[in-house]
């Protein structure tokens, strides 16, 4: 099912500054985040991140919170816990995901939005974990769960529909 960005928001869970050097690949991510990130930016999707205990393992990585309009502390493994619902507007019922740890706190979150009846569409290119096995596993019950499994590409073109789209140049210079 595609979704428009006037729909969606996007959610960032737990890039943390103290996390990321433990993450396989951990740049990568980051980089594919950071280009999401912009490219809602440019599209005007919200954007959410969540931090995991950050008295312990920090503050989500600079690049990246900056670029959120909003930031929950929490300390649930799933961010619906923690009042990541009411932070989304009840306009918005796509939910894109991207953070940490594949196979837990964004497995968590993820099962807690779809049973909050949203959708949700996880960004496979922009979620890890310290393993490999954990972020494969968590993708494919992630997606027999019943979300939707996207790139960063996929999103970016699913959220403008035409080349015609106005910002459409301004996305295609952060997809090349």
């Amino acid at each position: 099912m595609l979704h428009s960005a006037n729909e969606s928001t996007l959610v960032l869970v737990d890039l943390q500054q103290r996390l990321m050097p433990s993450i396989f690949e951990g740049q990568r991510v980051i980089k594919e985040a950071v280009r999401l990130a912009n490219i809602a930016r440019i599209l005007g999707v919200p954007i959410i991140g969540t931090e995991q205990s950050p008295e312990g393992i920090g503050e989500n990585v600079s690049e990246l919170k900056r670029l959120c309009d909003r930031t929950l502390t929490k300390h649930h493994f799933d961010g619906c816990e923690d009042g990541l619902v009411e932070a989304i507007a009840a306009s918005r019922r796509h939910v894109v995901v991207t953070g940490c740890e594949a196979h837990v706190c964004v497995l968590q979150t993820c099962a807690g939005l779809l049973q909050q009846g949203l959708n949700v569409t996880v960004v496979i290119d922009a979620i890890g974990s310290r393993v490999t096995i954990n972020r494969d596993l968590a993708i494919a019950r992630l997606g027999k769960a019943g979300a939707t499994l996207a790139t960063v590409e996929m999103v970016a073109f699913e959220w403008m529909r035409t080349s015609k789209h106005p910002r459409f140049k301004d996305v295609l210079e952060l997809v090349r």
